[in-house]
């Protein structure tokens, strides 16, 4: 599969979105302006962009908390708009801010996120609750590493143990996508690993589908396929390599004393190279030895270049401006 704006394949798609539009009161453009893609049951989706790009707008309107302006999509086969209720029961959202009850512990702010969706009876204490909700517990604290925390107030707790307390509560109606909005903004890098490998835990055991925003682009590097959007409009679809490859080329820097011979000889080679000295040789098909094995000038430098996401998201976000 090819990077290409949009993506019109909704066959098993628990997201589908066509032609989806929002724009505010007053404003001149569209935040969201006609985007179309589909996500798979499972998949860990990521959903780039920069700043005012439209990502949490886009969020916003498939968690429902926002209506779009015109345009559709649908959660597992729900219609976000006329069947709002369905699909909330259907989706799990961690929002950048967190949105904890600092007075009480990590499993009252659980208990409470059950009893609003109506998944258990009230029970005053921990202890009382039915079997099956602590068995859930159990099993969510386990799976995301607070086992031993469960029961402390979440005033002592690090930005990093509070989302995770927010994910595990999102899991408890066992949601078939979890939305994650900026997770891991404001967390070290040993936590945001940490973090991670927690939720790739929690898709593993559930299935459940990931659909992430961030501005790490490290995080991404991991996901099945991402959506890129800017000014509201999908520029860039696909998998992390299909992007890559397709948008940033693989290429070689030479050079060598004798800059006008290695000039001239690349030329006579028939290779493409963009400015210099030193030499940068797109690759074209060809790999790096065998490129190195044709030129004959004596080489003073060689340096391989293997693009990453985060060079393919400047370029396609550049071209853009």
């Amino acid at each position: 599969m090819r990077s290409r704006p949009g993506a019109r394949s909704y066959a098993q798609g628990v997201i589908r979105v066509e032609d989806l539009v929002k724009r505010y009161k007053k404003a001149e453009t569209s935040a969201v302006d006609g985007i179309s893609f589909q996500v798979k049951a499972g998949e860990f989706f990521v959903l780039l962009g920069p700043n005012g790009a439209g990502k949490t707008t886009t969020i916003s309107i498939l968690t429902t908390t926002l209506s779009p302006t015109s345009g559709g999509a649908t959660i597992d086969g729900s219609d976000i708009v006329r069947e709002a209720s369905a699909v909330r029961r259907k989706v799990g959202i961690i929002f950048q801010r967190p949105s904890l009850d600092q007075n009480l512990t990590a499993e009252e702010n659980v208990r409470f996120h059950a009893l609003l969706y109506g998944l258990y009876p009230f029970a005053p204490t921990y202890a009382l609750m039915q079997r099956a909700y602590r068995g859930q517990v159990e099993e969510l604290a386990g799976i995301l590493g607070m086992a031993r925390d469960i029961h402390k107030p979440v005033r002592t707790f690090s930005g990093g143990m509070r989302r995770k307390l927010e994910i595990m509560r999102s899991l408890l109606h066992r949601p078939k996508v979890l939305f994650l909005d900026e997770p891991t903004a404001g967390l070290d890098v040993p936590t945001r690993r940490t973090l991670w490998e927690h939720l790739a835990e929690v898709r593993r055991t559930s299935g459940t589908t990931i659909f992430l925003t961030t501005h790490y682009l490290e995080e991404a590097e991991e996901a099945d396929r991402i959506c890129i959007i800017d000014k509201g409009k999908v520029v860039s679809f696909g998998t992390p390599d299909d992007i890559k490859r397709d948008l940033v080329e693989d290429y070689v820097l030479v050079d060598a004393a004798d800059r006008s011979a290695l000039g001239d000889e690349l030329a006579r080679l028939g290779y493409a190279t963009n400015g210099g000295p030193p030499f940068r040789v797109a690759l074209d098909g060809h790999t790096v030895h065998s490129i190195l094995r044709s030129i004959e000038t004596p080489l003073s430098v060689v340096k391989t270049h293997t693009p990453t996401l985060e060079d393919a998201y400047l370029e396609i976000v550049g071209r853009s401006q």
